[in-house]
């Protein structure tokens, strides 16, 4: 039984250390990427822009003032960060004060 327990308890410290591991190299990664353009494919596809005031609300009739990447639930970013990583443009980072059509309020 003391074998099982052993076992146990390395693989969930081999987990903790793996999840660790990663969340630091996703950070320090994030520094190191590229902003995504606003000319991107995807990124003009959802209205994407840098600065969430310049938003066409003719066309994106979603927006509402005071959404922006920072305060968005897809947004990787550190609280005070200028920019951020987010899921839709893998490699590339966000601006804190961007927009997307794919905004959704960030759980507080």
């Amino acid at each position: 039984m003391k074998n099982g327990s052993n076992r146990r308890q390395f693989l969930f410290k081999c987990g903790v250390s793996g999840v660790a591991a990663m969340g630091a190299q996703t950070v320090a990664f994030s520094a190191d990427l590229e902003p995504v353009s606003p000319n991107d494919p995807m990124a003009a596809a959802l209205g994407y822009v840098e600065d969430a005031t310049t938003t066409d609300v003719a066309k994106f009739s979603r927006y509402k003032a005071g959404q922006e990447c920072a305060n968005c639930q897809l947004y990787m970013g550190e609280s005070d960060s200028e920019v951020g990583g987010c899921p839709l443009f893998a490699g590339k980072t966000v601006a804190a004060k961007g927009w997307c059509a794919s905004w959704v309020l960030k759980a507080s």
